[in-house]
């Protein structure tokens, strides 16, 4: 996906009294085009792999782009960024007069409970909950409790054993913001994205969110699918404290609450995971904040800077992403504008327009492939799903297709040669959804492909390796919250 800047003229105001953020040349707002450069060709280089960036300062936006096929107007799933959107909800119902943070969490389920509940369960509150300091352990969770339960979750949260003193011991979890969200909607009688829409989603102009349902209840502690500059929205109300256009969207008091330190998360100066937990907001080193999610989502808050950056990501170390923000952006945020500097804002823009998610590189089709052309292979029973794969070649472009068997249907996926060609599918336990594909042969008997499931971090490498009688079929996942290495798969000519 190209990433695309656009460096507007200063002082240009927001296009509409939705929320959209007005934009800037870099200089302008006192950080250089030639800082921001290097920050991006940076992250293309060393990160694996970015997304889209967005970098606001004074309110503007001065530096927008999205590697293609990532693009502006497509939602992300943000993962564990939706909890800092809980959180939200919860501080907007306390404000209510709804519910308060020292309620204890059994006042609002009194029927869910076991009989004779431990004290510890009695005394956890909805702080504890918002600091992630339940006092359960990750073993007890994982045992006691799953999304994919058919049991009613409510029920089962309060089920599993409270080991410690609830506000004495931090473990990061999901189903402690579930609770969070099951409990405003106790209260409100709405879900929390119901909840959300009329108080922060649309005031803030973030058009066509989706948040996913566990059972009757707003996932939460994840599930929410924003577009990138509605996270940048995100970021500067919170620096707004809460203001938006004039009108108090969240209480001042409760976000100077929710992005203070809550709770100590451990003492290592060098890691932004141990700078102190609020409510579902991360401290992080430099005395900023943010919220984030798996695999690199990022709505980074700089107070006393006044900027947010704002991350979509699909990497393995998300402390690498952080780093280079605090090498090349945090330092180069001047106090006063700069010069104007037409030679770096094109060097920039130039740079800018050509970026993608990096293609598969290989040869074109070798002579030796006609033989399996078309023809294809069954493959046993696995938990990937597929069927059969087979290859089609003399597309337009030299473009190569892909036809996989899932879940009983045939599937052709055109796959770019040095490029990305956009399409839709079906993958293992991936919904039907787009996806981007690039493909090339890395040997005579190989053709590897990367499908790019671009609302998503996830990007999968699948090398199919042909022989006289068999296809060897290997899938690696860039990231995941299982193993990335798949078991491979042996196809026989059908």
């Amino acid at each position: 996906m190209s990433l695309f800047l656009s460096l507007a003229a200063v002082g240009r105001t927001a296009a509409n009294n939705s929320g959209s953020l007005p934009r800037s040349t870099p200089e302008a707002q006192g950080i250089s085009s030639a800082a921001i450069l290097d920050f991006v060709t940076s992250a293309d280089r060393q990160v694996d792999a970015m997304n889209s960036f967005m970098l606001v300062r004074h309110g503007y936006v001065v530096a927008e782009g999205w590697w293609s096929p990532y693009a502006a107007n497509t939602p992300h799933s943000m993962y564990s960024l939706s909890k800092s959107f809980t959180s939200t909800a919860v501080g907007l119902a306390i404000n209510d007069g709804k519910l308060s943070l020292d309620n204890e969490v059994l006042k609002f389920f009194p029927d869910e409970a076991r009989a004779a509940p431990s004290e510890n369960l009695k005394a956890m509150r909805v702080r504890d909950l918002l600091t992630m300091s339940t006092g359960q352990h990750m073993e007890d969770v994982t045992n006691g409790f799953s999304f994919d339960s058919t049991n009613p979750l409510v029920k089962l949260f309060l089920s599993v054993p409270v080991a410690h003193k609830p506000g004495t011991y931090f473990w990061y979890n999901t189903p402690a913001t579930f609770m969070e969200s099951a409990i405003v909607q106790k209260v409100t009688g709405q879900t929390v994205f119901d909840y959300l829409k009329p108080r922060l989603f649309d005031p803030l102009g973030i058009e066509n969110p989706t948040w996913e349902m566990r059972q009757q209840y707003t996932y939460g502690g994840s599930g929410l699918h924003l577009r990138t500059e509605d996270i940048a929205r995100f970021g500067q109300l919170l620096l707004q404290q809460g203001n938006w256009h004039g009108q108090q969207l969240v209480p001042a008091a409760w976000i100077e609450t929710a992005t203070a330190r809550q709770t100590s998360n451990g003492s290592n100066p060098a890691s932004d995971w141990e700078q102190g937990y609020g409510f579902n907001f991360w401290r992080c080193r430099h005395g900023l904040f943010r919220g984030d999610g798996a695999f690199g989502q990022f709505c980074i808050v700089m107070p006393e800077q006044d900027a947010v950056v704002a991350i979509t990501s699909g990497t393995r170390d998300m402390q690498e992403v952080m780093n280079l923000v605090w090498d090349k952006i945090l330092p180069a945020l001047q106090s006063k504008p700069l010069d104007a500097d037409e030679d770096s804002d094109k060097k920039l823009t130039d740079t800018l327009q050509g970026m993608t998610l990096h293609p598969q590189l290989g040869s074109a089709t070798p002579g030796v492939a006609a033989k399996w052309a078309g023809k294809s292979f069954l493959l046993s029973t696995n938990d990937q799903k597929l069927e059969s794969v087979a290859l089609e070649f003399g597309g337009p472009n030299e473009a190569v297709t892909l036809v996989l068997r899932c879940h009983g249907m045939d599937q052709r996926i055109a796959c770019g040669k040095d490029s990305w060609i956009k399409g839709r599918m079906t993958y293992a336990n991936f919904e039907e959804q787009p996806v981007a594909a690039s493909g090339a042969w890395t040997a005579d008997d190989t053709y590897t492909v990367k499908l790019s499931f671009y609302e998503t971090p996830f990007r999968l490498t699948l090398a199919l390796k042909f022989t006289d009688d068999k296809l060897f079929y290997d899938c690696e996942y860039n990231v995941n919250f299982g193993p990335t290495t798949q078991p491979q798969l042996i196809g026989i000519p059908q």
